[in-house]
């Protein structure tokens, strides 16, 4: 069991995902950096589905009342364990009445805390994942308050402790300003022009980026849009379609862009004028408010290609850790 003394800013049970249900308007949820997710899994030992906690910005202060082996990924909160320093990216021992202790992100936004035999939580819908949106998943839907306990489930895997990540298998999140992106759905609706700044601006992250979605400040969009006669269904805004599916991690143009990430709503009537490639959520889930980035478009065979690379180096990372 973990005790909860302090939350941090928002600390949530996550896993891989809640998937199948999105024709229902079920988002998937799940871990905003699935890499990040998935490498504190292989490090001690879980498969990658085990549920995490993730803690964005600033984690949590937690006491563990049983022995435990623990790593801690994705964005460096300089973790500590009474009070002395242990290392990211590593399995570390932990032992009853141990109390693990995080600071805020000095790089990127989201940590992942993976324990021996995961955060053992309810499924719902064949998730452990939390959807605050409905209060569903995780630690009673929420995120995680003073006083509350979470149980572990058992070990079942094989974890070393002191066993870590190659530097050359950590991601650079201070690195993460361009993001790749296959246009479409709804690019068809920008001028040549208005293509051409939508790619070439700075858009800003805003202080309002959440795991709806990542919410960006720059340029009017309006005038990169085609004057039309909008068709029945659709409003009155040039920005307006007629209502369609938003796939995650697609560019919605509501106002200003906004990619919709692990919990954001599943259809509606902006236009959506590009996705970022799955590889690319990773890093765009770490871009801290304030940071500018920009989008690169790449067609379906270099995101295709992208992913398989990012694969190939996930398994690589999860096969130097069982030798």
């Amino acid at each position: 069991m973990i005790q909860v003394l302090e939350p941090g800013l928002s600390t949530t049970v996550q896993d891989t995902g809640r998937y199948g249900h999105y024709h229902i308007g079920m988002p998937p949820s799940g871990a905003m950096d699935q890499y990040a997710h998935k490498v504190a899994n292989f490090l001690v030992g879980n498969d990658e589905t085990a549920a995490t906690l993730e803690m964005t910005y600033a984690g949590p202060d937690l006491e563990f009342n049983e022995d435990a082996v623990v790593a801690a990924t994705g964005a460096d909160m300089e973790p500590k364990l009474n009070g002395e320093p242990v290392p990211m990216w590593s399995a570390v021992q932990v032992e009853a009445g141990d109390i693990l202790s995080f600071e805020f992100a000095t790089a990127g936004v989201r940590s992942y805390l993976s324990v021996a035999g995961g955060i053992d939580v309810p499924s719902i819908m064949e998730s452990q994942s939390t959807y605050t949106l409905i209060g569903i998943g995780g630690h009673e839907g929420r995120a995680l308050e003073e006083g509350d306990e979470l149980p572990v489930g058992d070990a079942t895997g094989r974890a070393t402790i002191g066993a870590s990540v190659d530097d050359d298998a950590v991601p650079d999140y201070a690195n993460n300003d361009t993001i790749r992106i296959v246009m479409g759905l709804c690019d068809y609706r920008l001028t040549d022009d208005g293509r051409d700044e939508f790619l070439g601006a700075e858009w800003k992250v805003s202080d309002e980026a959440d795991r709806i979605g990542c919410r960006l400040k720059g340029p009017d969009i309006e005038p990169m849009f085609e004057e039309r006669e909008q068709p029945f269904g659709a409003g009155p805004d040039p920005t307006n379609v007629v209502d369609l599916g938003y796939p995650v991690g697609s560019i919605q143009m509501a106002g200003q862009p906004i990619v919709l990430m692990q919990d954001a709503v599943t259809g509606g009537g902006y236009a959506t004028v590009g996705t970022v490639i799955s590889i690319d959520r990773n890093m765009l889930a770490q871009a801290r408010t304030h940071q500018n980035i920009t989008f690169q478009a790449v067609d379906i065979d270099e995101a295709l290609k992208a992913r398989s690379q990012h694969d190939e180096q996930l398994d690589a990372v999860r096969q130097a850790l069982l030798d």
